[in-house]
């Protein structure tokens, strides 16, 4: 098995690969041209057979999400890439969509017919400009030669498809809630069930939901079938990943590697290790959602799903954030807490409420003003929302605060203890004053 497969970045740097006429001269949407000469119930068994998981933050089985649409189903079957890629220290499916746009496209052509789709969505977080146009043209580019509209490659098969650019709002990476901004509502979470939206999803009908990067491994697994890239990375963790790496090392970018790859290995051959000389210090593993492990915690640790879970993490949507000895956590702790309290939708009282109550504690412990019982409060509040909410943003905004501290609770202690020492010596001074006034 190859250590570094390029399934995703095969192409990524010659020149023209974002046209059609330089995806085409590599072999694109030759893929697409056999898949529809299959059985649409053959792709997903092959798709499942790949054990390709979703890489957007889920993990959930491709190929098993596609066969949860209603048997016997007489409702139009939508079909929406999730390109809503708003994960802190997550930048991989830009990527993918300025460089090689025809590759989602027919990635996303391939599920259509599985699902057998006559209509999709790339729904596009609205700061994501330059992917926008490049995806954009693509897709027009596509329209102009037949490959999307009523006769596709002249199959009868029809498929149509729009861009659609969100408005900024990091919630609407949830699926649901990204349904209802479509719908034209408010990007909120829907309550469940339905759990799928495979069951009940746009419009009340069957709808897939796949990440990019997902949809865009499908035209490899389709021509080389999903065996071949089942014996890519480990047994339940199959394929590639695309890691976006950033922090303090010598080689930030955008990684392909098979899952199952050393943490340790990764920073150092990848990444050119830590930048200035420096230690390492803690990794958020699967962007800022995802608790973040300390250094000493990384020995025998591997890049794939179930590594990091038993690691006490995350694989995520691969956000790979390093940071270096020189690291305030606190600090950090506060950053990621600020995020997740501006992003809530404001639906749920535990995320409206505690996100911000958490972001206050930390303000104050890392301007000096931390209070006793300031890291217990933390806990006690995160507690009250994880577990309570309609989406999972309730654990998104309570996993990484737990970890801070559970994993840097000397740093939370030191700076707390140095405020309770200025609140004494600033009381005794007042009370010198006062004694000294009489």
């Amino acid at each position: 098995m190859a250590q570094h497969p390029s399934i995703l970045l095969k192409n990524i740097k010659q020149p023209g690969q974002h046209t059609l006429s330089g995806y085409e001269s590599r072999g694109g949407y030759s893929t697409i041209r056999k898949v529809l000469k299959m059985e649409p119930a053959k792709v997903t068994d092959e798709v499942k057979t790949s054990g390709l998981r979703g890489r957007g933050g889920a993990g959930f089985g491709c190929g098993v999400k596609w066969g949860f649409i209603p048997k016997g189903n007489t409702k139009p079957v939508y079909l929406i890439n999730n390109a809503d890629e708003s994960e802190p220290g997550t930048f991989k499916d830009r990527v993918l969509l300025e460089l090689d746009p025809h590759l989602v496209i027919e990635g996303m052509l391939i599920c259509a017919w599985a699902v057998q789709s006559n209509w999709s969505c790339i729904y596009i977080r609205g700061e994501y400009g330059y992917p926008y146009t490049r995806i954009k043209a693509a897709v027009d580019e596509a329209y102009a030669k037949g490959y999307l509209g009523d006769n596709i490659f002249g199959t009868g098969f029809k498929h149509h498809m729009v861009v659609h650019r969100g408005a900024g709002a990091y919630i609407c990476g949830e699926e649901t809630a990204l349904l209802n901004s479509l719908e034209g509502k408010k990007g909120q979470p829907r309550l469940k069930p339905p759990f799928f939206p495979a069951a009940i999803g746009l419009y009340g009908c069957p709808t897939i939901v796949n990440n990019t990067e997902t949809l865009a491994a499908l035209p490899w697994i389709l021509e080389n079938g999903g065996k071949a890239y089942a014996a890519i990375g480990t047994e339940k963790s199959t394929g590639t990943k695309l890691i976006s790496a950033s922090g303090h090392i010598n080689k930030p970018g955008v990684y392909e590697i098979a899952l199952g790859y050393p943490l340790l290995q990764f920073i150092e051959d990848e990444c050119g290790g830590i930048r200035g000389g420096k230690k390492l210090k803690a990794v958020i593993p699967g962007g800022s959602s995802m608790p973040v492990l300390r250094a000493d915690e990384l020995a025998g640790v591997n890049i794939d799903y179930e590594s990091l879970v038993k690691a006490g993490s995350h694989l995520g949507s691969g956000g790979f954030m390093v940071m270096d000895e020189t690291t305030d956590m606190v600090e950090v702790a506060l950053n990621v807490a600020h995020f997740y309290a501006h992003e809530s939708c404001g639906q749920c009282t535990p995320c409206r409420e505690g996100g911000h109550w958490i972001e206050k504690i930390f303000r104050r412990i890392a301007h000096g003003d931390g209070l006793g019982g300031d890291v217990q409060l933390v806990e006690s509040i995160c507690g009250q929302v994880a577990g309570h909410t309609i989406c999972a943003f309730g654990e998104a905004l309570s996993w990484p605060a737990q970890a801070f501290i559970r994993k840097f609770p000397d740093e939370f202690k030191h700076k707390i203890g140095d405020a309770l020492v200025g609140i004494r010596s600033k009381r005794e001074s007042l009370n010198f004053e006062y004694e000294g006034a009489h």
